[in-house]
């Protein structure tokens, strides 16, 4: 194999999109969402987890997804290659090659960015009431129980694979994530929802965006990281590439304006914020099938995508469970929906096309087998986390302070001047930072 110097440069822009759809893409979209007094938390989370993974990830995230042994369908050996100790160059010194011609180390960057991400994203359903360090000890726990197993199950030859239990009726297709990132990730967020229990206040008092300006800029920077997130998936500059990116963005086009209409007929007014998470249910419903499909197909997907997470956002009111900034509406929901049209809509192989049912049996058993096994590990790592001191929850003094100045001691837009240095100067003192908020 001979090194394409064209795909690997692609492939590291690819690398750097999907970063960026983490920090500052999806910081800046929850940061927007949450209220005031938690949006420096809330984009902590995001970089916080982002720190975590990332060393996790060179250590023995690699080896476990993709680059040991494999072992029950379930995982890879992730001592294989700890420490990416035979990922980067072969016994004569060369760098390792995939077969697209892109060296080894690149693919690490690229899947990196994946772990980063889905493990971020958990995050919008939790905040405004988790203690930091609860949320950092959690994010190793699951990152290496849940998302490194599920995406070697999907992605990397194990038992959600090609070659894994559902072959022998047809090949899953998840293009670039529907089940390892955004059911995975939705499921742990419902977990996690219910478990560590609802914000003081919540269904009695109004919890809206604190800045919908933030929230906006926030989806248009994820649409633009999608594309590395999508068309990246094809692991090299092709056509394949090419159909990912558009159908990335006419699924999320069809979803804005599916939201959207949902939204007018439902409310008699269309949102910014409606318009912000549409964005985000058209990128995510479209994932698992951008390269299935064809551009109408897309348009279709989208559409109902949008729709549906509409109305599956309210749910929460419904059955009570304190989904804060709609990690289940948007991303189970649209994971599960992309996933399970892909059955109807795949060009070669959707059950539309005249290709029979396999095709979308075996979407949903993958899509059940991935809300099994996420339920399962996140219950696993909250009752671990919830054992550890201080729990899973902030203080009820500390949660009306607000997280970021009872767990930061910062403050997104007070200045930092006279009686507001109140809350820094308790904890120098030794001080309850409660008697700092009286005195702020």
């Amino acid at each position: 194999m001979v090194l394409d110097t064209g795909a690997t440069a692609w492939m590291l822009v690819s690398a750097s999109l999907v970063l960026l759809m983490t920090i500052p893409a999806l910081a800046l979209f929850y940061g927007g969402m949450s209220r005031s007094k938690s949006v420096l938390n809330m984009m902590m989370m995001s970089f916080g987890g982002t720190a975590v993974v990332g060393v996790l990830y060179i250590l023995y995230g690699w080896s476990m997804s993709y680059g040991g042994t494999d072992i029950a369908g379930i995982l890879a050996n992730p001592f294989d290659q700890l420490g990416l100790h035979g990922a980067i160059t072969d016994s004569s010194g060369q760098f390792l090659l995939d077969d697209y011609g892109v060296p080894v180390i690149v693919g690490v960057a690229f899947q990196m960015t994946f772990a980063v991400i889905t493990v971020a994203l958990i995050s919008g359903a939790i905040a405004d009431r988790t203690r930091f360090g609860a949320w950092m000890t959690f994010v190793p726990l699951w990152v290496t129980l849940s998302y490194f197993p599920m995406a070697h199950m999907v992605w990397g030859g194990g038992a959600l694979s090609g070659d894994g239990w559902f072959a022998s009726i047809a090949e899953p297709i998840d293009f670039a994530g529907g089940t390892v990132v955004h059911i995975n990730a939705g499921v742990a967020g419902f977990v996690l929802a219910v478990l560590i229990g609802r914000r003081r206040g919540f269904g009695r008092m109004p919890m809206r965006p604190h800045n919908l300006p933030l929230t906006m800029l926030g989806s248009g920077l994820l649409w633009i990281g999608w594309f590395g997130f999508n068309a990246g998936s094809a692991f090299t500059a092709d056509g394949l590439a090419g159909l990912a990116w558009v159908n990335t963005s006419a699924a999320t086009c069809a979803a804005v304006l599916g939201w959207l209409l949902v939204e007018r007929l439902r409310d008699g007014h269309a949102t910014s914020l409606g318009a912000a998470s549409g964005v985000v249910a058209g990128l995510v419903g479209i994932t698992p099938a951008a390269g299935s499909v064809t551009p109408v197909g897309a348009l279709v997907l989208g559409v109902i995508c949008g729709a549906l997470c509409a109305m599956a956002v309210g749910l929460k009111y419904r059955f009570g469970y304190d989904d804060a900034l709609d990690v289940v509406g948007v991303h189970l929901v649209g994971g599960l929906t992309g996933t399970v049209l892909v059955g109807f809509l795949s060009a070669d192989t959707g059950l539309l096309y005249g290709h029979g049912p396999a095709q979308l049996v075996v979407q949903v058993l993958v899509a059940l087998v991935a809300v099994g096994f996420s339920l399962v590990i996140t219950t696993l790592c909250w009752f671990i986390v919830s054992r550890t001191p201080g729990g899973w929850r902030l203080s009820a003094d500390a949660e009306h302070l607000g997280a970021d100045k009872a767990e930061h001691y910062e403050s997104a837009y007070e200045s930092l001047t006279g009686g507001r240095l109140a809350t820094v100067v308790a904890r120098r003192e030794h001080r309850p930072v409660t008697a700092a908020a009286e005195e702020a």
